[in-house]
């Protein structure tokens, strides 16, 4: 039986624990929180600092193969992990190009890979000669995630509220929808794409509020996303499941906006809506196992759950038995008993054959269904 392990132990490496049940592995995570949402689902669970070169090490060769749930993790553990023989999912070279987006903006540069004009810049002290260049939106090199680390400056007026640190400038785009694809290539190079799905988000906290699947586009428009998305996949020279993320301009341009490199957030609908979800999908990649369909079953909707402002502490559901009462409507929630402002307690996917019936339910649910304390 081979023994696998997980850097983090938030939601998605709960989800992708869930999954395991069916495989002959022996899972292990580490993570700094013993209380985690993935630590009672394992058969090994580890209290370590996944940004820490030794716990990293001494963490993964023990095992046959490694992957993450979050990006900041000690990539320098994995390279010598790698060296020694651990199968490393994503590898460490393709995590080095997505965990930094300035690098990452850059590899797209090098690559042809059609993305926002940018800059990069310092810190505070480098904006000031890139005024002319705004409206853009700032984002920091390492450390943002969940909507953090990113933020629009429309002008000099701006300049204080400016992060002082290594980051990319990249210039606003007149956005007509934003897109997400999600791609698992195994170590032969063979690769399994999702249908695009369209994501609709919270201005205020930059978090993906609800999104539709399949998302609606005119052909040409499917193909050039899809055309895209592989291209950015193949470069990157790595097995894993990743997920990349689209604008479609005024004009009908695509860009990308940047890519992820494990089980996503845009994915979850996976789970209920298609033959093989993502999280079963890494399992396979990561097990040499052959890719599964991404044929979908029925379009989908879902709803992400966030802690309602001005509540913090013990969470409470209000309306969760109201939402579990409706037809095709799954409810996941994440383990976490803190909520907090804008914190991701959970989800909602919702199945269905109409498109204008999976809006109308998302924000029925988005109505009844609050996170409070």
């Amino acid at each position: 039986m081979k023994k696998i392990g997980i850097l983090g132990g938030g939601q998605l490496g709960r989800m992708l624990l869930q999954e395991a049940a069916n495989y002959p592995v022996e899972t292990w995570v580490m993570e700094n929180d013993p209380a985690c949402p993935a630590a009672h689902l394992c058969h090994h669970f580890i209290t370590g600092n996944i940004r820490s070169f030794e716990d990293v090490y001494q963490f993964g060769k023990q095992l046959d193969a490694i992957t993450i749930e979050i990006e900041a993790v000690n990539v320098d553990a994995l390279e010598q992990l790698e060296k020694e023989g651990v199968k490393v999912v994503p590898s460490p070279a393709a995590l080095r190009i997505i965990k930094n987006k300035i690098v990452q903006k850059e590899f797209y540069q090098a690559n042809g890979i059609p993305t926002a004009e940018f800059h990069t810049v310092a810190d505070k002290e480098g904006l000031k000669e890139h005024f002319a260049f705004l409206p853009a939106a700032q984002k920091l090199g390492e450390g943002g995630y969940d909507g953090k680390g990113v933020q629009l400056l429309h002008g000099e007026e701006d300049l204080d509220l400016a992060f002082d640190a290594p980051s990319v400038l990249e210039k606003k785009v007149a956005i007509e929808k934003e897109i997400a694809v999600l791609i698992g290539i195994n170590s032969k190079g063979e690769m399994a794409i999702y249908p695009p799905v369209e994501m609709v988000f919270d201005p205020q906290l930059n978090l993906l509020d609800y999104q539709i699947a399949p998302a609606d586009l005119e052909d040409k428009i499917l193909w050039k996303i899809e055309a895209i998305a592989l291209k950015l996949v193949k470069a990157l020279q790595s097995p894993g499941l990743f997920a990349v993320e689209l604008f479609i301009d005024k004009e009908g341009e695509v860009l990308v906006n940047e890519a992820a490199p494990r089980v996503h957030n845009s994915g979850h609908h996976t789970i209920e809506a298609h033959t093989t979800s993502q999280y079963e999908m890494l399992w396979r990649i990561l097990l040499d196992y052959p890719l599964g369909s991404t044929a979908a079953i029925l379009p989908s909707s879902l709803v992400n759950l966030i802690g309602e402002t001005g509540f913090s502490g013990n969470v409470r559901y209000e309306g969760l038995e109201d939402v579990l009462a409706m037809e095709d409507v799954y409810v996941h929630l994440y383990g976490k008993n803190q909520t907090k402002p804008g914190r991701k307690m959970g989800h909602v996917t919702i199945l269905g054959k109409d498109r204008h019936d999976l809006v109308r339910k998302a924000h029925q649910v988005k109505r009844l269904l609050k996170v409070k304390s």
